[in-house]
């Protein structure tokens, strides 16, 4: 199995590597475990899905990986070892599971431009009982496709060659931040049937569990206790991580409503008729008037909402102020994270990369 898992070797430049080299790495490093899980297949009917899985795949951010590979060199690993790269390969099977059982709970149609995982699956159902049983199919099949993406990101982290404490280590964090994003999703499934206290609060739990660790701090923790990094070191990552997390939940609530489905590749709809309880709603419903109020509660979450109504709602956003205040809230995490950067107990060479990220995380258009 090692050999199959060992990236290939890339230049190191200033910081370590490049952000595109570790994607780069790590795409490799995906491509080789799938290659040899097609080559070993048991069955005839799982090549095509591990296909599927690998389209799935193709034009994710990696920012997991990227996190993980700059805790990795901000406690001093070298730039062109194979455990972080492996590692964040895990990670985004791990991320590929998360996505592939979070679409179908949204009863999403599109992922990445494309169609997701259970509407591909039922396209391609060639059997009895029509549509209704096309669509089951699809879903049935995505819920083990994430299933077997879970099953793989353990086998990947198995294969990582690592003292056994620090191995020991890296699974407790991985086992949290897998609690955590469960807990987080099933609050934001939840919170779609109603609130229990205050909306807002409720809204910067699932952002915290559901995201922030699971995007960048936990991430960043795991790269860095795989390097054997100080425990200076792992508090730095935790202060940094937390906001930068934040801030790219927020970004992505508002990306949900605001955002060019051309440049996200998911609908412009969906976040709203799914009546998302986002930290921007929770906002508006805060500093809306009663007209405004009456609104959002006639609109948010209404299946069949159109164009015109979600314009409507879209302008009760902007003129609560919510939309202003996400924005601050954005640069304030923003600013927090790169002043920890300035005094954090890391290694200077990282410091460029992660200010890099704090700038692509919290300003991005997808």
């Amino acid at each position: 199995m090692a050999t199959e898992l060992v990236a290939p070797p890339t230049p190191a430049v200033a910081g370590g590597l490049s952000p595109g080299l570790v994607r780069e790495r790590v795409d490799a490093a995906l491509a080789a475990f799938l290659a040899a899980k097609t080559d070993s297949a048991p069955d005839a009917c799982l090549p095509p899905l591990v296909t599927l899985l690998r389209d799935f795949l193709r034009g994710g951010k990696r920012l997991r990986p990227l996190f993980c590979h700059c805790g990795w060199l901000a406690g001093g690993g070298d730039p062109g070892a194979e455990q972080p790269v492996v590692v964040g390969a895990a990670l985004e099977l791990f991320h590929a599971f998360a996505l592939v059982h979070d679409d179908v709970m949204d009863a999403s149609d599109l992922r990445r431009g494309r169609p997701t995982v259970h509407r591909a699956l039922a396209a391609r159902y060639d059997g009895t009982g029509g549509e209704r049983a096309a669509e089951r199919f699809g879903t049935s099949g995505a819920i083990l496709l994430g299933d077997l993406c879970l099953v793989w990101s353990d086998e990947l982290l198995a294969a990582v060659e690592v003292e056994g404490g620090r191995r020991r280590a890296v699974r407790r964090l991985v086992d949290t931040m897998r609690t955590e994003l469960v807990a987080g999703q099933y609050l934001d499934l939840a919170g779609t049937i109603g609130s229990d206290g205050d909306e807002l609060r409720r809204a910067w739990r699932v952002v915290r569990l559901k995201t922030a660790r699971y995007t960048v701090e936990l991430p960043l923790r795991i790269g860095a206790v795989l390097s054997g990094a100080s425990a200076r070191v792992l508090n730095a990552c935790g202060a940094y991580g937390r906001p930068v997390g934040e801030a790219f939940q927020l970004r992505d609530d508002l990306l949900g409503v605001f955002g060019d489905p051309a440049v996200t590749g998911k609908p412009a709809l969906d976040d709203l008729r799914e009546g998302k309880r986002t930290v921007l709603m929770a906002l508006a419903r805060r500093h809306a008037t009663a007209a405004q109020r009456a609104i959002i509660t006639a609109l948010h979450g209404k299946p069949d909402l159109d164009h015109d109504e979600a314009d409507r709602l879209r302008a009760v956003l902007r003129d609560t102020g919510a939309v202003t205040r996400v924005e601050e809230l954005i640069e304030n995490r923003a600013r927090q994270a790169l002043a920890v950067l300035a005094s954090a107990a890391i290694a200077p060479q990282v410091k460029p990369r992660l200010a890099e990220l704090v700038v692509s995380a919290t300003t991005r258009t997808r």
